[in-house]
């Protein structure tokens, strides 16, 4: 059972009060002249804490203790840079229960998912563990006697990490882990819609840095609007790769921006993210996987199921499972710290405004509203962020069905024929992310899963969308971004490839056989 039911408690666990310090270099703190601004629960309304923002030139003094920082920091042996992130992940293995209500409290999702993103903070650490021991380059073959070619890597600087309110603290530790391991050093801006969760992070890791003599500079946190920390930030030519969370037209933005000073991007950016369920699927498991991908974190994951393509022959009866199990959620939408409940509120009125359109919206371009929709009102909503989440039937022509809705709609769009008429649909819309098929038909499967299937990032047979595991590269491709975090060969994208020929003979040989002889 959760102990950690009110603020006051969530607070005091992981070393918060109500007014906090916007400004860290890894154990030191900063008190800012910045305005002060207030993060408030969106599961009441109510006002949990206030943060001290930076200013100009406490930027300016995270940037460079941060260049500093980087020539000590790259010197230390990846496995020892291992043995430092392993024990930031004992330190978030303590403070599990905490952090993982912190981020229910402050961003809404419930807490078996708070506990969640949590844990998967624990196991990137992990991972880069290893990794550490495994930063390999590659022996080639040379073409020329007596000559040795090969690769290796180096870190590469300052990693600029912006994260986005949905899952404020994992993907950081997703970019951290690594860059770290690879002799990074980071500068996180945290959404200003979840200040908190930064800052317990901060602390948590503290006495690690302590207990290591880290130098200041390695782990920087930074809370500032976009007037102190926006376009100069991403424009700073001192930050080699910048990491972004958000929607499409930040990335764009973002995009731009990085690449007008030749600087590298990951972009995680939106999602529309598609199932599929052939008449060979088992159709009770489609069920229940796609629902989770649906309401799962109230449609708030860049992974969220927003379309569920559907065989015609099967089409009624999946859209009448998909009612059913509805109908069984109305009554577990509430208050996300109380484990009876499944799904919890919206982060603010703005995406409740969001997805109150786009129900309109649908229904507008001729499609129909199956279930859901409103605005729940009364004892336990007073904040006026929690929906019943909806199902549409849909065409995925669409205007509003080409768009990414962060909220908890999903639109059912029928197919006719075989499997590729269904992934031709899928493709067709901007974004690349996440996409899933059930079926129980091998080459089915294999057809989704080829050069002529899913064109997305992720793509997964017999489970949905979301739920990735972090062992495997997270990203997606077109409007998504194109960028690829956590697991497999991500890390390196945080370090510089360098190629060496090495002559070990006594004759110079050039080339391609070239003759230059004086």
């Amino acid at each position: 059972m959760n102990k950690y039911q009110d603020k006051a408690t969530i607070l005091a666990e992981l070393g918060l009060s109500d007014l906090n310090a916007g400004v860290s270099t890894g154990t030191e703190w900063f008190e800012t002249e910045g305005a002060i601004t207030a993060s408030s629960s969106p599961i009441d309304g109510k006002e949990i804490a206030k943060v001290k923002n930076a200013t100009m030139e406490d930027y300016e003094m995270v940037v460079k203790k941060a260049q500093a920082a980087f020539k000590e920091w790259r010197l230390v042996p990846a496995p020892i840079r291992g043995e430092i992130i392993r024990q930031v992940g004992l330190a978030l293995r303590e403070k599990k229960e905490a952090l993982g209500a912190l981020v229910t409290l402050e961003m809404g999702k419930i807490y078996q998912e708070g506990l969640g993103e949590v844990q998967e903070m624990i196991d990137i650490c992990d991972f880069a563990v290893g990794q550490s021991r495994l930063i390999n380059g590659v022996n080639l073959q040379s073409e020329r006697p007596e000559h040795r070619l090969s690769e290796q890597y180096h870190p590469l600087g300052i990693v600029g990490i912006v994260t986005s309110y949905n899952f404020p603290v994992a993907v950081w530790a997703w970019n951290t882990a690594l860059a770290a391991i690879a002799g990074d050093v980071v500068i996180w801006k945290p959404s200003s819609k979840t200040p908190l969760t930064a800052l317990a992070t901060q602390k948590i890791i503290k006495d690690v840095l302590i207990a290591n003599n880290i130098p200041e500079g390695v782990f920087n946190l930074v809370v500032a609007k976009s007037s102190v920390m926006g376009d100069n930030f991403l424009s700073d030519n001192r930050i080699p790769l910048m990491s972004v969370t958000g929607s499409t037209a930040v990335g764009k933005r973002v995009g731009g921006l990085v690449g007008k000073r030749l600087g590298k991007t990951i972009l995680e950016l939106g999602g529309n993210n598609a199932v599929i369920i052939t008449p060979k699927a088992d159709i009770q498991m489609a069920i229940m996987s796609t629902v989770f991908g649906t309401v799962g974190t109230a449609g708030q994951r860049c992974t969220s199921t927003r379309r569920v393509i559907v065989h015609e022959d099967i089409f009624d009866e999946v859209k009448d499972k998909f009612v059913s199990a509805y109908e069984k959620i109305v009554s577990k939408i509430g208050n996300p710290l109380n484990e009876e409940f499944l799904v919890g509120p919206l982060i603010d009125n703005g995406s409740v405004e969001l997805f109150k359109n786009a129900v309109a919206s649908v229904e507008k371009e001729g499609g129909k509203v199956l279930f859901g929709g409103q605005v729940l009102e009364g004892k336990g909503y007073e904040s006026g962020n929690y929906v019943v989440p909806c199902i549409a039937v849909a065409e995925n022509h669409f205007e509003i069905v080409q768009e990414e809705t962060f909220a908890p709609i999903v639109y059912l769009i029928k197919y006719k024929g075989d499997i590729a008429n269904a992934i031709e649909i899928q493709n067709n819309v901007p974004q690349g992310l996440s996409s899933a098929c059930f079926t129980l038909d091998v080459r089915e499967a294999e057809t989704f899963l080829s050069l002529a299937g899913s064109d997305c990032g992720i793509a997964n047979i017999n489970l949905g969308t979301s739920g990735a595991e972090i062992g495997g590269a997270f990203g997606g491709e077109k409007d998504t971004g194109g960028g690829r975090e956590s697991g497999s060969d991500a890390w390196k994208i945080y370090m510089r490839r360098q190629t060496n020929t090495i002559n070990y003979g006594a004759e110079l040989p050039l080339a391609q056989g070239i003759k230059f002889d004086i």
